[in-house]
């Protein structure tokens, strides 16, 4: 049976992007295979966060995953930091590690930017606590967006190299989860840029937690262009925020691209617009409606994640421990 593993990281608020390209499918994913969702807060402190945001923020993830239709019974939900073992075999593999593949790796160089000298070790060495996160639990399938595929590279030349070193095949080399186009949300401000939770601008996102009026606000306020829509896809190649307006609208309403096309074709943004926000406000008020149920209830929200961290240990500790056989760390003996 394949077992997939995928997180989000907990910093600022979940945004449209995160629920479309990643959660929603999820929860079809729990149905078809035994099922790890971490949320990822060891990857969120690369940058300094707000202790109080943070722990907030950490909350909120867990209550997007179950509001959004993951189910605690048939998937195993925690919190990264609270299971120490991925730290421990970060550290392991992270002396398996050639620098070369850490200098490769392109999302380091963009979001340390001009000014990599001042970049924490943490950025620099993110793949090898990804390729943890994933090997201790002998994953066999990640779900991953374009800006990771390079990361679960990683995890599989780690794997291939502990095996190699060891002599047996111990890890599984993990598979990148395909799962047919999803869509890729981009900013509202700029249709060639990802919708991001980091962009200043809090009118490049929708929030899973924005009220109908925001919603209205920011798609009225959406950049757009002055042309109707076209009647092919091929009319949206070079208009960048119309293709991604009419994206949403597809994915929301769960028809192809082409068919978004045919039931749009023709009309002026002026149209569209109020279209694509009572589409968006159908589809979100229902998770929202529900993320703030469990947000009243943080004590249900740490059972389910205090269940998911003992089902986590159950897995990924014997496999530290496996690992640091191999390696020849002594054991510990009982008294």
């Amino acid at each position: 049976m394949k077992r997939i593993l995928s997180g989000v990281q907990p910093t600022n608020k979940l945004t449209l992007g995160n629920y479309l390209g990643a959660i929603r499918n999820w929860v079809d994913l729990q149905h078809k295979a035994e099922s790890i969702f971490c949320i990822v807060d060891l990857h969120a402190i690369t940058i300094y966060q707000d202790p109080k945001e943070l722990h907030d923020a950490t909350l909120g993830v867990a209550a997007a995953y179950l509001a959004a239709g993951i189910d605690p019974v048939k998937s195993l939900i925690f919190v990264q930091s609270q299971v120490p073992y991925h730290t421990e075999l970060s550290w392991m593999l992270s002396c398996m590690t050639p620098m070369g593949w850490l200098n490769r790796m392109t999302q380091f160089k963009d979001k340390a930017g001009k000014d990599k000298e001042k970049a924490c070790l943490g950025l620099y060495a993110y793949p090898v606590l990804m390729a943890a996160d994933i090997l201790a639990y002998k994953a066999t399938h990640v779900p991953v967006g374009e800006d990771q595929k390079q990361h679960l590279e990683m995890a599989r030349d780690l794997a291939g190299t502990f095996n190699h070193l060891y002599g047996e095949d111990f890890f599984p080399l993990p598979e990148p989860l395909i799962q047919g186009p999803a869509p890729r949300v981009m900013s509202l401000r700029d249709g060639t840029s990802k919708m991001s939770k980091s962009d200043p601008s809090d009118f490049s996102r929708i929030h899973l937690m924005d009220s109908d009026d925001e919603i209205a606000q920011k798609i009225r306020k959406a950049k757009t262009d002055p042309e109707p829509l076209p009647d092919s896809i091929k009319g949206l190649e070079d208009r960048p925020e119309a293709k991604n307006l009419v994206t949403i609208y597809s994915a929301l309403k769960g028809i192809s691209l082409e068919q978004a096309v045919v039931e749009t074709q023709g009309q002026q943004f002026s149209t569209f617009k109020p279209l694509l926000t009572d589409v968006l406000i159908d589809h979100l008020k229902p998770i929202r409606s529900e993320m703030e149920r469990y947000l009243k209830d943080p004590a249900y929200l740490m059972t389910i994640l205090n269940q998911g961290r003992e089902k986590a240990s159950a897995i990924c500790g014997p496999v530290t421990q496996d690992v640091k056989k191999k390696i020849g760390f002594l054991g510990i003996s009982p008294r």
